[in-house]
């Protein structure tokens, strides 16, 4: 059986369903590849031959005069099981099944499913779908998946891998529209006939372009390997998850949309958490996650302080810690003097400090930046979640950003809001300068609660982590 990497590494690949018409799948696969510049050889087939974007189309995969590495199928499913024994025998290492009807629509989609895994085992060829989008290496410019951008290629550290196709699709596209979150791989599972979820945490685990793993999966096909490969990977770099089918009702809905089966979703819960594999609970708190890891180091402790200027936010936040686990950090004697020279109330001096109304005295940046100071100094505070509002121009912020900057040994999150057009603005400067702003302060404490569990596995293993 051939190795995952010498299919993600393919230097060669076949395109069959290439189509001269600019609007099909085929055809817009092969302009894609040209345009990002694959530096591989590219053939198309096609029962007419001919050729697109200069690419050659030959009529069988064995007429292809050069070695194929990695083939794509855009065919309908009845073609799928023929077309995928001429790969064997030309000698294909992997092939990418983009095809729909398989196990998912019923017993005779099922049984080309089985056919396909037949040969899949016989010829050692690694497969990845039925019913997937397809796959991306952003180091070699490699993609059999034709909804890619050029800005889903450029190359970053995030590998991820997902049980769904156009989700997935639709998913990196909106990802990778951040600076931030740059893809290395991304795996497109489909029904995982062949290559699953633990074959990706395996592969992902020695990639060392891969800093950080994202999942979304709707089911976990062998849980014993699955657990053993998580735990394996955790131990260099973490691992976010994001289920779907959790419910009875989602798992019914999975099983129609890639032939899933159902997990007790308290026993799969209870066993991510032994393995250390995070577990996100929806899109938004994925992508806040990932911005934490990206931009912040992990903190020493689960200690949080909370700066604010509503009361009703810091109360908030501070039941989601309680939830979390995470305790209120006990500021030292020397911190609650600095806070002191521009808190004037004593209770609004502690944690959380309370900046309104004392900031109408001292101002806005005097305030925040003593404050901050204060706390980055502190070794009994291990992170900072900074509420305040939105402005229309993010010069006020500034200051802040020059004091993080200067002592970032510890997390610090913000959470502004305001008007619309004045977040925007706010975020975008905030995030320029890798610092995560997130819309409540409740998602900026499950963040910080994730660093502090992937912390205290690395912690353990007395290896030091960065990303």
């Amino acid at each position: 059986m051939y190795a995952l990497k010498d299919v993600l590494e393919a230097r060669n690949l076949a395109v069959i369903g290439a189509s001269q018409d600019p609007l099909k799948p085929g055809s817009v696969l092969l302009k894609l590849l040209k345009d990002t510049g694959f530096q591989g050889q590219i053939a198309g087939v096609n029962p007419r031959a001919g050729e697109m974007y200069g690419v050659p189309f030959y009529r069988t995969i064995r007429e292809i005069p050069f070695p194929v590495d990695l083939a794509t199928l855009i065919i309908p499913p009845k073609a799928v099981v023929s077309c995928l024994a001429d790969c064997a025998r030309a000698g294909v290492k992997g092939v990418v099944i983009s095809s729909e009807g398989f196990a998912e629509t019923g017993s005779e989609g099922a049984g080309y499913q089985q056919e396909v895994e037949a040969i899949l085992q016989s010829s050692g060829m690694r497969g990845f779908g039925p019913n997937t989008m397809g796959i991306v290496n952003t180091a070699t410019g490699m993609t059999t998946a034709y909804f890619c951008n050029d800005r889903m290629l450029r190359p970053g550290s995030i590998g991820f891998a997902a049980q769904s196709g156009i989700f997935v699709g639709a998913l990196l596209q909106y990802l990778t529209s951040f600076k931030e979150f740059r893809i290395s791989k991304a795996l497109g599972l489909g029904n995982k006939v062949d290559v699953d979820e633990s074959d990706a945490l395996a592969y992902f685990r020695e990639d060392k372009q891969t800093e950080i793993v994202g999942l979304y999966l709707e089911d976990i096909r062998d849980g014993r390997r699955f657990l053993e490969e998580a735990r394996r990977t955790v131990a260099q770099k973490p691992v976010f998850l994001l289920k779907g089918g959790r419910t009875a009702a989602g798992a019914r809905a999975s099983a129609s949309h890639t032939a899933s089966l159902a997990v007790d979703d308290n026993v799969l819960d209870g066993a991510l958490r032994q393995a250390g594999v995070l577990r996100v609970g929806g899109i938004d708190q994925l992508m806040a996650a990932l911005m934490g890891f990206r931009c912040m180091p992990l903190p020493k402790g689960g200690r949080i302080a909370l700066v604010t200027f509503s009361g009703a936010q810091a109360i908030m936040s501070i039941d989601t810690a309680t939830d979390e686990r995470l305790s209120l950090a006990r500021f030292s004697g020397e911190t609650r003097k600095k806070i002191a020279e521009v808190i004037s109330i004593q209770s609004k001096a502690m944690n959380p400090v309370d900046i309104f109304p004392d900031m109408m005295v001292h101002g806005f940046e005097k305030t925040s930046t003593e404050i901050l100071r204060a706390l980055l100094t502190d070794d009994g505070v291990d992170g900072i979640i900074f509420i305040s509002f939105a402005t229309p121009d993010v010069e006020p912020y500034s200051p802040l950003v020059e004091v993080i900057q200067e002592n970032l040994k510890k997390p610090v999150f913000f959470s502004l809001i305001g008007e619309k057009e004045s977040m925007e603005k706010c975020r975008g400067f905030l995030e320029k300068n890798r610092i995560p702003m997130f819309l409540l302060p409740e998602i900026g404490v499950k963040v910080f609660s994730y660093m502090w569990r992937y912390a205290r596995i690395t912690m353990e293993k007395g290896e030091t982590v960065s990303f």
